[in-house]
């Protein structure tokens, strides 16, 4: 057997009363792609960040080329040849994007001034090699999900590192986006760099990885050849369970129409779109990505202005471009992007649970402490959200239980819409039928849901109806009998005529 190029042994972490990992083992060897798979809360993200030297570890050893590996800080692992790609990223956003890659480490002419021309050439090179097209002198400030990501890895690859750490890389990226991202991964593992993989999409895990490693609370529960596994055998690991139901979806009877949107229009964006969601209906609205769906909710919402159309709920029409008056009549959104826009990640999970609806808790302009402590309780328990303290930083938690308090923030208002934008993205097995069995139960109590997936089985296991998106415009209305891989994907490749 090789000597591993970096191995971690014994390596444990806690954060107060919270053991976050508790004796952890791993190797990665040159040329090798080595998926680590787990449940959000697994321990995951804190390994990953001890490899990117954010976290030091409180007990246990990490050897590189055999020998004791002692990091301080971020620049310590890149200077050891560690890369990360972290699952949320973390740009500048008033900087451009050439300036985020090479952040710390900008060219220089004489007199030690930043070489602009040159920066701007090698984010280029970069951009060309992944094989996307991105201006380098663009503000981070905009960019899309995909796009955001797009730069991180950018900024990896710069590194020339010896160890890629891939954390969750391709949660927000299409399909074509994707294989472009793994070639450059199967490029870098031929060269002789070692990949750590962590995905929660198995068939990501199998297509590039040679050895899966599966944690679980903060263990290390098996280490072997991806060969030798089925996709069974990993889900049974991590969760310590059977997953009956991945979608358990209860049957219902559509009811009264609640949201009806009728020839929305945002110029540039998305034209005449016109759909109504019924009580106790789940619709899914679908497409590539591009394609308008998340801009269309966040007009239903109020979010963004629109330029022609309206939407009603119970029959009401929404005043254009006001979120509160959409509150107010009943939706609800849990967006995308739940760092930048579903939570404030310094205060603490109660005060996330409650941000909607603190006017209900206050008396006489006070707020008091223990009814917003009794009211996020409810919520946290109801939710399985895992957290050491209520009082502890949002950021403190999992991908996966930062998602559960975004939910129940939006709960709590008992909302008649619930419009969930990517809802399952970058959380685990086990938490994502959790989710889904909780929108099964919202709808079945006669909440009308509109969820956005790019993920065909969510849409095709949880949707009664499939709305398909294709360059702004609706194209497909196909009901749960008729809904297929094919039909679906025709319609967003703008193949299908509406429906």
């Amino acid at each position: 057997m090789p000597t591993p190029l970096l191995t971690l042994d014994g390596v444990s972490k806690s954060f107060g009363a919270v053991a976050a990992l508790r004796d952890v083992r791993l190797e990665l060897h040159a040329g090798e792609a080595h998926a680590l798979v787990g449940e959000n809360g697994a321990g995951k993200s804190t390994l990953v960040k001890i490899l990117a030297g954010v976290h030091a570890p409180d007990a246990g050893t990490i050897t590189l080329d055999g020998r004791p590996l002692l990091l301080d800080g971020p620049a310590d692992a890149r200077a050891a040849g560690i890369a990360v790609i972290y699952q949320e990223p973390t740009l500048f956003a008033d900087l451009s994007v050439a300036e985020n890659i090479f952040m710390g480490r900008q060219p220089l002419r004489s007199l030690r001034r930043v070489d602009y021309a040159a920066m701007r050439q090698r984010a280029a090179e970069l951009f060309a090699r992944l094989g996307v097209r991105l201006d380098p002198d663009r503000p981070a400030r905009g960019l899309s999900i995909a796009d955001q990501q797009l730069v991180e890895i950018a900024k990896a690859i710069s590194l020339d590192a010896r160890v890629l750490v891939m954390d969750e890389p391709t949660a927000a990226l299409s399909g074509i986006e994707v294989e472009r991202l793994f070639a450059v991964a199967r490029s870098l593992r031929d060269a002789g760099t070692a990949v750590l993989f962590i995905s929660h999409r198995f068939d990501e895990v199998f297509a590039l990885c040679q050895t899966v490693t599966v944690m679980r609370d903060g263990r290390w529960v098996s280490t072997d050849p991806a060969e030798a596994l089925t996709v069974d055998d990993v889900v049974r690991r991590m969760v310590g369970r059977e997953v009956s139901a991945m979608y358990p979806k209860q049957d219902t009877t559509p009811g009264e129409p609640r949201l009806e949107v009728r020839g929305l229009t945002r110029r540039g964006v998305f034209d005449d779109v016109t759909f109504t969601v019924h009580a106790g209906e789940i619709v899914a609205l679908a497409g590539l990505v591009g394609a308008g769906r998340s801009e269309v909710c966040r007009a239903v919402f109020g979010v963004d202005r629109h330029d022609a159309g309206e939407v009603a709920v119970d029959g009401s029409r929404l005043p254009n471009g006001d979120t509160a008056a959409a509150i107010r009549a009943g939706l609800a959104l849990v967006p995308e992007d739940r760092r930048q826009q579903g939570l404030v990640m310094e205060l603490s999970v109660e005060r996330n649970t409650n941000l909607p609806r603190r006017w209900r808790l206050t008396c006489g302009g006070l707020l008091f402490g223990g009814d917003e402590r009794r009211a996020a309780m409810t919520w946290a328990q109801r939710l399985q959200v895992k957290a050491g303290r209520l009082t502890d930083p949002v950021s403190t938690l999992s991908g996966g239980n930062q998602q559960k308090v975004v939910l129940a923030k939006w709960l709590a208002t008992a909302p008649k819409v619930l419009i969930v934008d990517e809802p399952t993205r970058g959380i685990d097995v086990g938490t994502k039928a959790e989710v889904h069995r909780l929108l099964s139960q919202l709808a079945a109590d006669g909440v009308a849901v509109l969820m956005v997936s790019s993920e065909l089985p969510e849409v095709l296991g949880m949707a009664d109806r499939v709305l398909v998106m294709h360059e702004g415009r609706l194209t497909a209305d196909i009901p749960r009998a008729r809904a297929d891989e094919q039909s679906v994907m025709l319609a967003a490749t703008g193949q299908a005529a509406a429906a």
